[in-house]
């Protein structure tokens, strides 16, 4: 075959369009991402723009989404027509706040207490209420002195690690804290000593362990002891349950004008479950 007679190879030549990069997905992830950023950002700004209950129902929302929904335990009361948490939004009112607060640190501390096995034995000697004059947690004493020894400041042993539970709660919260020491109006029969001495050694016992345990420093703004002038059971004046001693955890000055029916609530760790 002559030279002349060969066929030449054909190339083929492809050209890339200068605008194909349009047709590809990057940008759209990229959009995507800029408007979920600004419609989060909108959400936000709404958010920000509404009352003080609206803004504390949506954060209510995010730490326990499920009691929005009436198919779960806490969910909507029957008959109500709108679905909100079991416990209301807190309220702007900064007093009904520190009452709402107080409420769920009593129940909480009762059911930490009242899962310890070993203090059952105490279970329906502590009461802890919530009332006008803030948080009171009451150890209220049996007939064989169950959290002191009789006629004593003694701590029992089983009080002290109570106490250090209870401190260690206490500790993480603002407010100050008075101790107070109640006997009952049986007289004390040693010479030169009285139930008031015993009432106020008793709530300065306590004291001492809650400091060394948790409290902040100068947390604790007063200790009293009260003998037998504040009895928990005035017909009955010589009843052990008035021997007691009480934590009570203060409302800041100027937040503590509630009623106490419109406050109180009271917790037998023998109710919890």
């Amino acid at each position: 075959m002559k030279d002349s007679d060969k066929v030449p190879p054909i190339i083929v030549v492809k050209k890339k369009k200068g605008h194909g990069g349009h047709h590809g997905g990057a940008w759209k992830v990229a959009y995507a991402d800029f408007v979920t950023a600004m419609m989060a950002l909108f959400i936000v700004l709404w958010i920000m723009s509404q009352s003080q209950s609206i803004r504390e129902a949506v954060a209510a929302y995010f730490k326990e989404p499920g009691v929005f929904t009436s198919g779960k335990q806490g969910g909507i009361m029957p008959g109500e027509p709108l679905i909100f948490p079991k416990n209301p939004p807190i309220s702007g009112d900064p007093h009904e706040r520190e009452i709402t607060k107080l409420r769920e640190e009593g129940k909480k501390l009762g059911e930490m207490i009242a899962s310890y096995p070993a203090f059952e034995k105490f279970r329906d000697r502590i009461e802890i209420n919530v009332a006008e004059d803030g948080m009171r947690i009451e150890l209220i004493e049996n007939s064989e002195g169950l959290f002191f020894d009789i006629g004593s400041a003694k701590v029992k042993k089983e009080t002290e690690e109570l106490l250090r539970m209870i401190a260690g709660e206490l500790g993480k919260l603002e407010n100050e804290i008075v101790i107070e020491g109640h006997t009952d109006a049986r007289p004390y029969i040693t010479p030169g000593y009285s139930n008031w001495e015993l009432s106020v050694d008793r709530a300065n016992a306590a004291r001492k362990i809650l400091e060394e345990n948790g409290l902040r420093k100068n947390q604790v703004i007063m200790v009293k002891g009260l003998a037998d002038r504040a009895l928990k059971n005035p017909e009955k004046p010589l009843d052990f349950s008035n021997r007691r001693v009480a934590i009570v955890v203060t409302i800041p000055k100027g937040k503590n004008h509630l009623k106490r029916e419109e406050a109180g609530i009271g917790v037998k760790l023998q109710k919890i479950n």
